[in-house]
């Protein structure tokens, strides 16, 4: 758990940000592509090399699929099939929500705490995403960084957040899976968690009276 209290601490959060990708939802690209490749070898080659998390964080900077596919089947031709298969069923990635997450936005929520999302996704997916997920009903605002084609850790994506949540930077606690992520938004002000788990989290936000 990383904290800027240390820093920051005059001010106790009053609204609590979240990230999505392994903090509410399970996301890997192996759910999907352990459907289409057998050999686990050969699988894991091929998330190291053709569709990697390096490779798709273009989508979370606000890159078209348009470009991004037609490139990389031109690369690796073989794999076209696959590479198509990332791009019409990414919803595959991420099959199930964090154990315990749901309840904990739940109870912020019934609390009155305000909640928002910042999240590295890209836009071509969001709309499918956020369809499927109905506990983004409680949050207030969502910046999604292929809207805004900045990603995080870019300072830039949490200055966005900022102007549009409405709310200084040392009443935000974040909560993100990427030790990065964190220390750029404590470098601005915000409070920070990293998460590892939902019991972590939920006796950090009881510590600071968030629970």
């Amino acid at each position: 758990m990383s904290d800027a209290n240390a820093n920051h601490g005059r001010d106790r959060p009053g609204a609590v940000v979240f990230d999505i990708g392994r903090v509410i939802i399970r996301w890997d690209l192996r759910y999907l592509f352990a459907k289409l490749i057998d050999d686990p070898d050969e699988l894991e080659w091929f998330v190291t090399n053709v569709v990697t998390e390096k490779w798709h964080h273009q989508q979370d900077e606000g890159r078209p699929l348009a470009e991004m596919v037609p490139e990389r089947i031109a690369r690796f031709p073989d794999h076209a099939e696959l590479i198509q298969a990332y791009a019409t069923r990414f919803a595959e990635t991420y099959p199930e929500n964090i154990p315990g997450t749901l309840d904990l936005i739940a109870r912020l929520h019934a609390r009155g705490v305000p909640l928002f999302g910042l999240s590295n996704f890209g836009a071509d997916f969001w709309d499918e995403f956020i369809a499927s997920q109905p506990v983004f009903e409680h949050f207030r605002d969502i910046v999604v960084s292929g809207h805004e084609n900045v990603a995080k850790p870019d300072p830039q994506i949490y200055a966005i957040a900022e102007q549009r949540f409405g709310l200084p930077p040392q009443q935000l606690l974040f909560i993100d899976d990427k030790a990065e992520n964190i220390a750029a938004a404590t470098a601005r002000g915000w409070h920070g968690h990293v998460f590892t788990g939902a019991e972590a989290l939920e006796a950090d936000l009881s510590a600071r009276g968030l629970l």
